[in-house]
């Protein structure tokens, strides 16, 4: 028999029996509304529906992502619905090796769908624990741990997890801003990308933080070096190619690297390549095998080595100021690796924050004078609702006192100004993140958002330009602060334009979309738009936007407010929120 790996998806209409006894045609016409509906955004991602029954459906995605995709589409697009109750569909999804015969699929996989679906309350898409495993570092949505559950038919219990409605919290999910270059395209001159670095075979897979950091802290460190093009971070995030070539016609660099680090007992062993990307040649490699307290040094000399072959001589004093502070406890900068990783998956899983700022905490305490952990442990911190701003503040302003020259430190610190309502302080602490990392990506980002918000949204604008240009694979929110920037120009087509190339709907997103249309007479439009926000998360209200769009001028806060109560959105909560919200300063 033919077998094959596949993503199946469940989905299966609540109450058909009961809505059958009440109205039998209006019920069968509103079923088969909603399963079209679903058809189509299967079709959409990819997908194919390989068995109808009644009133459900199953269907199946070569990508699990794109399956996650569609059932959160799905949802809310069939809550949008007139007169839909918001739960009138439930899914189930899992990742499984099945059974081809014909056109069907068959198998203990689809099986296991079946039952995790129909075990889920109403309007609720849930997973195994095979499927969120693929899908956690990457997945557009955020999930709750329900724990292993006893299903009817499986012999063993199978973990589960539930999509919450909080969609737009992963603080790296990716979204494409701009097509690759062409393959006729010259990379650019000075031009450099840092691939994801592989955890070598043989080594615990504990250490996938260890690979995860050391690329940061590469690229970081480069992009601080003003004679570099350097693509950014998320860019090794987003791409799934290991081929350098690959990658610089992706990202349009000259030079990748490349590595892998295996950490045995108290040695560290690092194999790593610099490869031209137009004909493949490596330039040099090289296995370093040291101490892991002397892993700091090793970083320190690939990046002279780099920068000498990338961009030829390059000062002594400018690679020392591209450094940042090194902390004097490699404990410490563990610890901190550890925290960053869980950092990285806030938005999956609130437990992450937790992890986070308990990683964070034992830096501090094993190298009080290290000052990353102090800004990163304020930034998890802002993800829940006890963050504390003035507290925030003092921390802070202590790890910039520890290294001045942080540019996360101070692009934390800005945010935390700009939200605390003072633009002034914000915009020097946004100004001197650029000078210290003038191609980093994020940060260019993230000083879109300011200008943004200080009413300065054409030079917001060319900042997002230069963050695409640095990296095309930018996180989500970035392309919401271009939809933010159009808005507030007026340029509501544009703007409507741009929120389409987001992969998925998030409340941000909505909330301009909404209030474009509303300016633009469209009131239908903006009132199915906020039923879909609120399928997405109950509790939006316009305490969110107060909350959340801080403008320099309240007016245009104001504004946007009104154009979505106008639309239908309440002005308080309807619906008890599952979590508080939060700030969250990414």
């Amino acid at each position: 028999m033919q077998r094959k790996l596949a993503t199946i998806m469940v989905g299966d209409f609540v109450g058909s029996t009961s809505a059958m006894e009440t109205d039998e045609e209006g019920a069968i016409t509103r079923i088969d509304t909603v399963l079209e509906t679903v058809r189509m955004i299967v079709q959409r991602h990819d997908g194919r529906v390989f068995s109808t029954a009644g009133d459900g459906l199953l269907a199946e995605f070569a990508s699990p992502v794109n399956a996650l995709r569609s059932a959160i589409e799905a949802r809310a697009e069939i809550a949008a619905l007139p007169g839909s109750s918001g739960g009138d569909m439930r899914f189930g999804l899992h990742l499984a090796d099945v059974v081809v015969v014909g056109s069907d699929l068959r198998g203990d996989g689809v099986n296991l769908a079946a039952r995790i679906e129909a075990s889920a309350p109403p309007g609720a898409i849930e997973v195994s624990g095979l499927l969120y495993d693929q899908v956690r570092r990457i997945s557009p949505c955020g999930f709750e741990d329900l724990g292993e559950r006893r299903l009817k038919g499986i012999l063993e219990p199978i973990r589960i997890y539930r999509v919450t409605e909080l969609v737009d919290r992963h603080v790296f999910q990716f979204a494409p801003t701009r097509s690759a270059p062409s393959a006729t395209q010259s990379p650019r001159t000075n031009s450099i990308a840092v691939a994801r670095f592989d955890v070598a075979p043989g080594a615990v897979a504990d250490q996938c933080f260890l690979a995860e950091g050391i690329t940061d802290d590469l690229t970081l460190e480069l992009s601080r070096l003003r004679g570099l093009f350097v693509s950014s971070r998320s860019a090794a995030t987003a791409l799934t190619t290991k081929d350098p070539v690959e990658i610089g016609r992706l990202l349009g660099v000259g030079y990748v690297i490349s590595g892998s680090i295996r950490q045995v007992g108290d040695d560290l062993r690092v194999n790593i390549a610099l490869t031209e990307t137009c004909e493949g040649l490596v330039i040099w490699s090289d296995r370093i095998k040291r101490p892991f307290g002397e892993l700091l040094d090793v970083l320190d000399e690939i990046i002279a080595r780099v920068a000498a072959t990338v961009s030829g001589r390059i000062e002594q004093s400018e690679l020392a100021a591209a450094r940042l502070k090194r902390p004097e406890n490699m404990t410490a900068y563990e610890y901190y690796l550890r925290g960053l990783d869980h950092h990285r998956l806030i938005g999956v899983s609130d437990i992450h924050i937790h992890e986070a700022m308990a990683w964070f905490e034992r830096a501090m305490a094993a190298d009080p004078g290290f000052g990353r952990p102090f800004a990163m442990h304020v930034c998890s911190w802002s993800n829940l609702p006890n963050f504390d701003m003035d507290k925030a503040e003092q921390q802070v302003a202590h790890a910039l006192a520890l290294d001045p020259s942080d540019p996360e430190a101070h692009r934390i610190m800005g945010a935390i100004k700009m939200k605390s309502g003072d633009f002034v302080s914000a915009r020097y602490h946004h100004i001197r993140a650029h000078e210290l990392a003038p191609n980093d990506a994020y940060i260019l980002g993230r000083s879109a958002a300011f200008y943004v918000y200080a009413g300065e949204a054409e030079h917001a604008l060319d900042m997002l330009d230069r963050a695409e240009t640095l990296d095309p694979f930018l996180p989500v929110w970035i392309t919401e602060e271009r939809v933010a920037a159009l808005y507030a120009l007026g340029r509501f087509e544009d703007m409507m334009r741009v929120a389409l190339t987001l992969p998925f709907q998030t409340r941000r997103k909505s909330l301009y979309q909404v209030a474009a249309s509303m300016a633009c007479g469209d009131a239908g439009k903006a009132e199915f738009l906020v039923r879909q926000a609120l399928s997405l998360d109950p509790s939006l209200s316009a305490v969110y936007i107060r909350m959340q769009e801080t403008y320099a001028d309240e007016s245009v806060t104001e504004t946007l407010v009104v154009r979505n109560c106008d639309a239908g959105l309440p002005l308080t909560p309807r619906k008890a929120a599952a979590r508080k919200k939060s700030l969250s300063l990414r």
